[in-house]
């Protein structure tokens, strides 16, 4: 059994500034204005174009420009992920990937939860929202155990995953156009968003600030996921069920 971090990688190679894909969305959108002619080649009328355009929420024009990112995270983050339809996925397959391989090590990856602490596997349970790390530890040896077992037995992959929790490891990529990002980005990334959601969207969103500011300089988001972030979201979470 192995206990991995969450994390991700920007597959698609953005250019420097965002010049690139910055011009690529002037181009489509001077066809709406007939203004091919206020083109510059440094880029500087894209970035003024795409400003303007994010500002008046003529996001269309984002539409013509795409990313793909690959996401290490559980199951149930994943299952967030592809609520979102304007996007295209592609998704380790419990169904066809069988852990109990070699090329997997022979063992099976989880994620942990971030509300459970691993090195504290001696404490008790003092509230129904801390769960010990090693009641966490010991219902993930008993699924590997179980999912082997059924293998053994001769089941097939997409047989024996029945008994795989949630937080079972997963990559998956998402390919979606600058506008979709950015709602992607307004949903995933509040503090009332799901903490472990927020682990993998907040810190991205951060680094394309940086790397095509003119595209997600507008998008506020409160991180590092410090305590005051998580006790926010339970806080949240707490008021709806009073609603």
């Amino acid at each position: 059994m192995k206990i991995v971090e969450p994390k991700y990688e920007i597959l698609t190679d953005i250019s420097e500034g965002g010049i690139k894909e910055l011009q690529q969305i002037e181009r489509v959108a001077r066809v709406c204005y007939k203004s091919e002619d206020k083109i510059t080649p440094d880029g500087e009328s894209a970035k003024k174009l795409v400003g303007f355009l994010v500002k008046q929420g003529h996001e269309a024009m984002l539409e013509h420009s795409q990313l793909s990112v690959l996401f290490t995270c559980d199951r149930g983050v994943a299952n967030e992920l592809v609520r979102h339809r304007i996007a295209s996925f592609a998704q380790e397959s419990t169904r066809y990937c069988n852990y109990s391989k070699e090329k997997f090590g022979g063992e099976l990856s989880f994620i942990r939860p971030y509300y459970i602490d691993v090195t504290d596997t001696d404490k008790k349970c003092e509230s129904a929202e801390y769960i010990p790390g090693s009641t966490w530890l010991d219902s993930c040896e008993s699924a590997e155990i179980l999912y082997k077992d059924m293998i053994a037995l001769g089941m097939r992959p997409e047989q024996a995953r029945c008994v795989l929790p949630l937080c079972l490891k997963t990559e998956i990529v998402v390919t979606a156009n600058y506008r979709e990002w950015r709602n992607i980005f307004k949903l995933r990334t509040p503090v009332a968003a799901h903490p472990q959601m927020r682990e993998l969207m907040c810190p991205l969103l951060m680094e394309l600030q940086k790397k095509i500011p003119v595209v997600f300089d507008d998008i506020y988001t409160y991180w590092p996921a410090d305590d005051q972030t998580r006790k926010g979201s339970m806080v949240n979470e707490n008021a709806a069920k009073n609603v």
